[in-house]
């Protein structure tokens, strides 16, 4: 079981990346890391102690990130997502949607959501 952390260029991202190390340290397993951004990732980011490989989003520049990261989840043996949230009011959820949210929704796997703190 492979876990698969979300990571865009944000406080949140950096949380879901923390937690996601985390969880792979603990069951002993490999960590991939998409990055939502359409810069390439920082490996100074990269955690300590965990088999790493980071999967920078490829395609069109307006590619769903949410896609890309479903189309990973498919692509590979994961079993967690993590992802991290924002807070958001109730008037912002109903006007507009959220990768995390999609992926909440639609993540064929379990999925562990952290804030940032």
């Amino acid at each position: 079981m492979t876990v698969l952390v979300a990571v865009p260029d944000t406080p949140e991202g950096a949380a879901a990346l923390a937690a996601a190390a985390d969880e792979a340290r603990l069951v002993g397993t490999d960590l991939v890391v998409m990055n939502l951004s359409l810069t390439p990732f920082d490996a100074a980011r990269l955690p300590d102690g965990v088999g790493t490989t980071v999967v920078e989003r490829s395609g069109r520049g307006d590619r769903d990130p949410a896609e890309a990261v479903l189309d990973e989840i498919r692509d590979r043996d994961i079993g967690l997502l993590v992802i991290g949230l924002k807070r958001r009011t109730p008037v912002g959820k109903a006007l507009l949607g959220s990768v995390s949210q999609r992926l909440l929704l639609e993540s064929p796997v379990p999925v562990l959501a952290v804030k940032a703190g």
